[in-house]
């Protein structure tokens, strides 16, 4: 079988279920991994401008006003994902880990969330390679619907 190209505008019904439940490989179309770069570059010049950009160079919530330094972004996006990493109840079932996977891996392929193509790369390798992400029920609800924390069995 070959691999099933994710463009982020396209994905079928069947194709998700060939992918979470039959294991079928993914690949990021070329077009996709262009929205990503340029996406990806964005964020990057408004950090490297020195812009005040919510979430990008200022802190969240009531630290919206707390402008963060060059120096000071990846300590922010670590500190991000070690306070949301939490959840309680059951794990999902592994197809549907991998659909969660997935859908987070087609959109974003569009090209509006900045994150790095070495992110999107090593989450499709995941899939390909049956490391399926470990999410429970029940998640942290106020930054569920944000953050997308996972532990890799």
């Amino acid at each position: 079988m070959s691999s099933i190209v994710i463009t982020g505008n396209d994905l079928t019904l069947e194709q998700l279920a060939l992918i979470c439940r039959e294991n079928a490989k993914i690949e990021l179309a070329e077009e996709a991994k262009q929205n990503i770069i340029d996406s990806r570059k964005v964020v990057d010049d408004l950090v490297a401008e020195e812009k005040v950009v919510y979430g990008i160079t200022t802190g969240f919530g009531k630290f919206s006003d707390v402008v963060i330094s060059q120096e000071q972004c990846k300590e922010l996006q670590r500190n991000l994902i070690i306070t949301h990493a939490v959840g309680a109840g059951d794990p999902f079932p592994i197809d549907v880990a991998r659909g969660v996977m997935l859908l987070r891996i087609n959109n974003l392929v569009k090209g509006f969330s900045g994150i790095r193509l070495e992110t999107v790369e090593t989450m499709v390798n995941m899939l390909n390679k049956g490391v399926t992400a470990f999410r429970v029920l029940l998640e942290h609800l106020e930054t569920w619907h944000h953050y997308h924390i996972w532990f890799f069995l």
